[in-house]
């Protein structure tokens, strides 16, 4: 047995990693990236904004100005606390280690597989509930789940993960006010999805919500947001390791993150763009297609790994997710610009009329 087998924890070692495929030079459709780059009339400010940074030192720790920016962008209330995260994914490991070893956490299934990983990794229970066979939210069983294991965090994602669909708004409120445990309203896709839940925390103290700006242009950035009541928030901080953000992200973000207009136009394309992707994909014989208020496609095609690879071979990258558990013959597609979208439609018929 080799050292690191016989020193890590059994558990991790029966963990998969996260697995990120390469992309090569292919359009890549797998990741709920926008297919938008910065426009070419603000890479010279931005570039003059970033030379300022005084990388000999640690950042902000408290991120001050890119919290207020934030603020500004998602129109939240002054009154509610904002905890910064590296990514979305900090956060929720955040709220995990808040939690006593043991602790249930309870989600949806299928679901952003996240918040299961990172159960495990914190010695925490994770139960799933499955969604119906349309993929909605089984408020009966969320209920009896709740009643049987007695979660310590609840994790909904609005619009949920791989699925694209919000979920019924009042069986939201009903969880939320059934149960003792943190609820988190994971809203990493609300630039198109027309609906929040973040003024409901001013009625609940049970209630977080997440955000990320990976999803309206700026993924690279890995910047998270937790947003709650003010109190919950400081007590929740008291985890955050120490420069947690730092100074690139915190001065890209800061400028980028300005941009109001550009941000709600590129979002605003990719909605029309999702509706045309989705009319016709549904127009292909065969395919099942689910409607979505994120900006990715989620449908069940014949043959799908064949077409997965047809579509590599091609150049086109989008996710398979055929072997997963509720998912069989599932692909996830990645709206893109109208050029990515034409190509990766242009494949999809090849291959059907073959």
């Amino acid at each position: 047995m080799s050292f690191i087998d016989n020193w890590l924890r059994a558990d991790i070692k029966a963990i998969n990693a996260y697995h990120v495929p390469p992309a090569g030079n292919m359009i890549k459709l797998d990741a709920m990236e926008s297919p938008f780059a910065l426009p070419d009339e603000l890479v010279d400010q931005y570039l003059a904004y970033l030379a300022e940074s005084e990388l000999n030192r640690y950042p902000n720790p408290s991120a001050d100005a890119l919290n207020q920016t934030l603020r500004e962008l998602m129109n939240i209330p002054d009154e509610f606390g904002v905890l910064l995260g590296n990514g979305s994914d900090e956060l929720i490991q955040l709220l995990a280690l808040a939690c006593e070893t043991g602790d249930t956490i309870l989600s949806v299934e299928p679901s952003f597989v996240m918040y299961d990983m990172i159960a495990k990794f914190t010695r925490l229970n994770y139960q799933g509930v499955a969604l119906t066979k349309d993929y909605q939210l089984d408020l009966s069983a969320m209920l009896d789940a709740i009643t049987a294991h007695n979660p310590k965090l609840v994790f909904i994602a609005y619009p949920n993960n791989p699925t694209g669909n919000t979920f019924d708004r009042k069986a939201i409120e009903t969880i939320i006010q059934s149960t003792e445990a943190m609820v988190v309203l994971d809203e990493a896709y609300y630039a198109y999805a027309g609906d929040s839940f973040i003024a409901d925390i001013a009625k609940y103290p049970n209630l977080v919500v997440l955000r990320t700006v990976s999803k309206i242009g700026f993924a690279g950035l890995r910047l998270g947001l937790l947003v709650g009541n003010a109190q919950t928030v400081a007590e929740l901080d008291k985890l955050r390791l120490p420069y947690n953000i730092n100074t690139l992200t915190q001065v890209s973000a800061n400028f980028l993150l300005q941009q109001k207009t550009m941000i709600s136009d590129n979002a605003s394309v990719i909605i029309e763009q999702r509706q045309q992707l989705f009319n016709e994909l549904n127009a292909v014989a065969g395919l099942t297609v689910y409607p979505s208020q994120a900006n990715f496609i989620l449908f069940k095609a014949p043959q799908a790994q064949a077409l997965f690879d047809y579509l590599k071979a091609n150049g086109v990258l989008i996710k398979n997710l055929s072997s997963a558990p509720k998912l069989t013959d599932c692909l996830r597609v990645t709206v893109g610009d109208a050029t990515q979208n034409q190509l990766f439609m242009s494949v999809v018929n090849q291959f059907y009329a073959v």
